[in-house]
């Protein structure tokens, strides 16, 4: 288990309707929705049962309906087991009818804490215990419910590679493993956060325990209302979800099409996503109904939580995925692969034979394996799995066909050589051609993704044209142009200006997101449209990126585009006051605003939610420095760094100011450590490899400039660099060698 936040953290970070979806509204000013005549209330699953019982009886014991449990339910035994693997040590006990975990509590010192809830239920589940303030935390001992065979029936750790101390970002009294702010919204119905600021606590309430109807349909009151009254059709429901539209197939057709294609008012895959993918809410307790990005921000193909391909890296929860595959461009849905209610799929490779005729696609001549054999199951190659949290294997949902061609450039896995070990993804890619298979020879997007995050040369250029081929999945084409973004250059300019006229909201996305990298004329000019777009996600991003532009770049009277959207934006970040993140957004604006003192106020509650935040630390000092108070800055850094020894850009931060304050060699150990801790972040290289120079080191300062170009080759700071000091060294040949490669980094690309 690796250093990511797991399922907590995850939730709070950071195409929208489903293929098939008419063209999308004109790109102007949202119109004001007329007032409900009251506002629809929950009424509970039990009411929704005695019309729906059959839906009712499929939900019963899904993993929606045991999403969350009373403390009753544990499926460990609490008979006194103790752990004391890495981890926190602990041990479980039962006494006066409730159970209780012993364990070190947030000072380090050992408590005994009753279990509140327990959280999931297979393959594993937690329990969530209670700490001052309202806060309910999920512990990070949990229990393996897999059998004893499968290895499970026993307590272990989520984090089993280390020893995490009180005070980390990831013990579990630390803000990733809280309930409140995570994980509840979630995994119960009618989750309200409260969040009480001036209290410095929680008030969080929920109808039910668990993912009941209503959480998927939105608050039932006027469909109960109208179904007593005898309707004969009752509406009434904030989400309809019913899964419109036939599949059929021909009896000579391989796969099956879809019939009556419904417009999309409000698609299934929109209202699974909230839960079901890497995003960050643009504010607690959105509206049921709301399109996704109105009320959440989604994560891209970015790293790292995906491959450069597309394949899951870190837990992304299945939309990301999905939303990639051709199925969905096709119109396919949740529900059409699985049982809306009861969830699960009892039989993988049936579900696909509805669609999939089995002659041509569960036959040897296509999956070249045995019959009946675990290699010739759909899921196999076609959905391949990762495992989380230790014990839970989870399928990649983006139904590609196997590329091991494009593994062997990019070093992603490929479900052929997962199962044929002793063998490498070139092999494979030869055996499927062997087989007549073609999709090898055509272009992929990951190899182009690739480039980009390493920064190669010609990498912008072929990020330019992914970003603006049609064909391509929404959210691939918006990760191009999220990418493009950190190259600058002249296709940053191009890509921005047509991502804002994209019909895809996740492009108009990312270009609001990547005009930050543009000059002042160019942003206005790309991303002022964008404070009139349809999605509220689109809107804030722009509005936000938009506000550091000087006001006597903006025409007359254009600067007042900004009022709305961007109080959009702060009355969101408002709305999410616990969360420290928001705290240092809206410190940061306050900071551009010229609010020094409004900020500094937002940065110290960000340190009091999380003293291990290191954007607050960094921030705060840079406030100082804006003051003029260097050396109030280099004391913010060194707190932060007891709070956080290893923090890269605090190491960097630091070096910078002791820098400022005339003091270069106390500086270089800095710039070094961040260097060390951070290698793929070419700045700080680039900062070192300068600073050295200075120091009257330029043999040192370059290898550090030369190594920094290795790793990222189309960097053009580390480039122009190395051409200037290696001409200053007199190295002619290195000079010329590096301003060729500064010429080629805007060369058309070639695929």
């Amino acid at each position: 288990m690796t250093r990511s936040l797991l399922f907590f953290l995850t939730c709070l970070l950071a195409a929208c309707g489903d293929a098939g979806e008419p063209p999308p509204e004109p790109v102007s000013a949202p119109a004001a929705a007329a007032a409900p005549a009251a506002e629809p209330a929950f009424v509970g699953g039990a009411v929704c049962a005695e019309c729906h019982t059959a839906e009712a009886e499929r939900w019963r014991g899904s993993h929606h309906d045991l999403a969350m449990q009373e403390a009753d339910a544990a499926l460990a035994p609490f008979e006194g087991e103790h752990f004391d693997g890495r981890g926190p040590a602990a041990a479980f006990t039962r006494r006066d009818g409730r159970r209780w975990v012993e364990a070190p509590g947030p000072d380090g010192e050992p408590g005994e804490f009753p279990v509140n809830w327990v959280f999931g239920v297979d393959p594993l589940q937690q329990v969530l215990l209670g700490l001052d303030g309202g806060r309910y935390q999920a512990f990070t001992v949990a229990w393996d419910a897999r059998s004893e065979e499968a290895g499970g029936q026993r307590w272990y750790s989520l984090y089993p590679d280390e020893t995490i101390p009180p005070g980390d970002a990831l013990h579990w009294t630390a803000r990733a493993h809280n309930w409140n702010a995570s994980c509840g919204v979630c995994h119960s119905t009618n989750y309200q956060r409260r969040w009480l600021d001036d209290e410095q606590r929680y008030d969080t309430t929920f109808s039910e325990i668990d993912v009941s109807c209503e959480a998927c349909h939105g608050p039932g009151s006027e469909h109960v209302r109208l179904a007593r009254d005898g309707a004969a059709a009752p509406g009434g429901l904030v989400n309809d979800l019913r899964n419109r539209g036939r599949w059929t197939r021909a009896a000579d057709a391989p796969i099956a099409s879809r019939e009556n294609r419904p417009p999309r008012v409000r698609s299934q895959v929109e209202a699974c996503a909230p839960c079901h993918s890497r995003r960050a809410p643009l504010a607690p307790g959105s509206r049921h109904g709301a399109r996704f990005l109105d009320a959440y921000r989604p994560a891209l193909l970015d790293e790292p939580l995906y491959f450069a391909d597309g394949q899951i890296l870190d837990e992304v929860y299945v939309w990301g995925s999905f939303v990639q595959s051709a199925m969905y461009a096709a119109g396919v849905t949740c529900s059409d692969c699985h049982d809306p209610h009861a969830l699960r799929i009892e039989d993988a490779d049936a579900s696909c034979a509805r669609c999939h005729s089995p002659a041509v696609f569960a036959a040897p001549a296509h999956h070249h394996h045995p019959p009946d054999s675990d290699a010739a199951r759909c899921v196999s190659c076609h959905m391949p799995e990762r495992v989380y949290m230790g014990v839970d294997a989870r399928h990649d949902h983006s139904l590609r066909v196997p590329r091991p061609d494009v593994s062997a450039q990019i070093g992603s896995p490929d479900p052929c050589t997962t199962c044929h070990a002793d063998r490498d993804p070139g092999w494979a890619a030869r055996a499927i051609a062997d087989w007549g298979g073609t999709r090898a020879t055509r272009p992929h997007f990951g190899p182009i993704l690739q480039a980009g995050r390493e920064g190669r040369p010609g990498g912008a250029s072929a990020l330019l044209d992914l970003a603006a081929d049609s064909r391509q999945p929404g959210i691939v084409r918006a990760s191009a142009l999220r990418l493009l973004g950190g190259l600058g250059g002249p296709a940053l300019v191009r890509g921005v200006a047509a991502g804002a006229r994209d019909p895809e909201p996740l492009l108009r996305l990312a270009a609001a997101g990547a005009s930050a990298d543009l000059p002042p004329a160019e942003r206005i000019a790309a991303a002022r449209p964008l404070l009139d777009d349809p999605r509220a996600a689109v809107r804030m991003e722009a509005a936000r990126n938009l506000v550091g532009v000087p006001p006597q770049s903006w025409k007359t009277g254009d600067r007042t585009a900004l009022t709305a959207p961007l109080a959009e934006w702060r009355d969101a970040q408002r709305r999410l006051s616990d969360d420290p993140v928001a705290r240092v957004n809206l410190a940061s604006l306050y900071a551009e605003l010229g609010e020094p003192e409004a900020a500094r106020r937002d940065l110290e509650a960000a340190l009091r939610l999380n003293p291990s935040l290191e954007p607050a630390w960094v921030n705060l000092a840079d406030l100082e420095r804006a003051l003029g108070r260097d050396a109030e800055a280099e004391q913010v850094l060194r707190r932060g760094l007891v709070q956080l020894p290893e923090g890269a850009a605090l190491h960097y931060s630091l070096g910078l100011a002791l820098v400022r304050l005339g003091r270069l060699d106390d500086a270089l150990p800095h710039l070094a450590r961040a260097v060390e801790l951070a290698p793929s972040v070419a700045r700080y290289a680039y900062v070192l490899g300068v600073a050295l120079n200075e120091a009257g080191r330029p043999a040192e300062g370059l290898e550090v400039l030369e190594a920094a170009s290795q790793r990222r080759p189309g960097d053009r700071d580390l480039l122009q660099a190395l051409v200037a000091f290696h001409g200053q060294a007199g190295h002619a040949e290195r000079a010329a060698e590096h301003a060729r490669r500064l010429e080629a980094l805007d060369a058309p690309h070639r695929p």
